[in-house]
C-alpha cells in the first residue's frame, strides 16, 4: 500500500486497533505463536521484548500477548491525538461557514497507519523498536490533509492551527515556497497533541498536510503512479509528472489572481453588469 494508506473521511474511521467483544477469548494467529516461539527459542526476539517489556525465556505466548496490548495502547493514543486535530478542524470550519458564509477548508481526510506500514518503516529507517523511540523518529503514524481552493489560504489554516494554545510545533516544511525537484508542493506541519487519558497525558506527535485542490489531485496521481510502478517509474512519465506539476502551480496562480480581481471588483464597483457582488461571496 501507499505510504499514506486509504483515506477516510473526517467522520468516519477506519484503522482502530483491534477489538474483541466483551467476555471473548483472545485470538492468537498460530503460525504467529509457532514464530514467536521460534524466535524465543533462537534468541531473535528482542524487538518484541523490547516492545512488550519482557524478560528472555518467557512462554512467546505471554510475549505475544503483551506486544499486541502494548501496540494497541500505543495506537490508540494517535487515534485520539487525530481526532482531537479533525476536532479543532472541523470547529474552525464550520465558526468561518457559519460567520463569513465562506470557508477557507474544502476537504478534510485522515488516517492510521496501519501496523503492517509503521513495521516496515520502523525497519526502513532503522528505529530502534521500543514505543519511545517510534513516537520520536516516527512522526506521520498519525496523519491529517486540509485542502483548500486556494494558495493563501493554506498558509491560513496553517497559521490558525499553531496559534491554538494546546499544539506545539515540531516541525514546518514549506514545499509550497521550495517544491521538491519532482514538483511535489504542499504544506507539511508536525504538530504534538495532548491526550488526556485517565491515568496521564501523553503528547502525540500528528502530521498535518495542507495543500490547495490542485496539488492534492496532482499528488494523488503521483502516488498512484509510483505505487504501481513500485517507485520504478520510467522516465517519460517522470518527465510527464513535472510538466503537469508546473501546470498546476500555475493554475493556483490564475485562481488566486481571478479571487483577488473579484475581491477588488466587489470593493470597487458592487454593482457590475447587474450583478451583486459581496464580500462573502466564495471568490473571496
Amino acid at each position: 500500500m501507499p505510504e499514506w494508506g486509504i483515506y477516510r473521511g473526517v467522520s468516519s474511521y477506519e484503522a482502530q486497533p483491534e477489538k474483541s467483544a466483551a467476555g471473548a477469548p483472545e485470538v492468537v494467529d498460530p503460525t504467529a505463536v509457532l514464530k514467536a516461539e521460534a524466535a524465543v527459542k533462537a534468541d531473535a526476539v528482542e524487538p518484541l521484548r523490547s516492545l512488550a517489556g519482557v524478560a528472555p525465556g518467557e512462554d512467546p505466548r505471554d510475549v505475544l500477548r503483551d506486544v499486541r496490548a502494548h501496540l494497541a495502547t500505543f495506537m490508540m493514543e494517535y487515534k485520539f491525538a487525530l481526532d482531537e486535530v479533525e476536532t479543532k478542524t472541523n470547529i474552525l470550519r464550520e465558526e468561518f461557514e457559519l460567520a463569513n458564509d465562506y470557508s477557507p477548508i474544502e476537504h478534510v481526510k485522515s488516517r492510521l497507519k496501519s501496523l503492517e506500514s509503521l513495521a516496515e518503516k520502523v525497519a526502513r529507517m532503522n528505529v530502534p523498536s521500543d514505543l519511545a523511540s517510534i513516537r520520536e523518529e516516527i512522526r506521520d503514524i498519525a496523519g491529517i490533509r486540509v485542502t483548500t481552493a486556494f494558495v493563501e489560504d493554506t498558509y491560513l489554516i496553517a497559521d490558525m492551527l499553531t496559534r491554538q494554545r494546546d499544539l506545539t510545533v515540531l516541525a514546518r516544511k514549506d514545499y509550497i515556497a521550495e517544491p521538491k525537484e519532482n514538483g511535489y508542493q504542499s504544506l507539511h506541519l508536525v504538530v504534538s497533541v495532548p491526550v488526556f487519558l485517565s491515568d496521564r497525558t501523553v503528547e502525540v506527535p500528528v502530521e498535518v498536510q495542507i495543500r490547495t485542490i490542485a496539488m492534492d489531485f496532482w499528488a494523488s496521481v503521483e502516488h498512484q503512479i509510483y505505487y504501481k510502478y513500485a517507485g520504478q517509474v520510467p522516465p517519460h512519465l517522470n518527465l510527464t509528472l513535472t510538466e503537469v506539476a508546473r501546470i498546476a502551480a500555475a493554475l493556483d496562480m490564475e485562481m488566486g489572481a481571478l479571487r483577488s480581481e473579484v475581491q477588488s471588483l466587489a470593493q470597487e464597483a458592487p454593482q457590475v453588469r447587474g450583478e451583486t457582488f459581496r464580500p462573502d461571496d466564495p471568490l473571496r
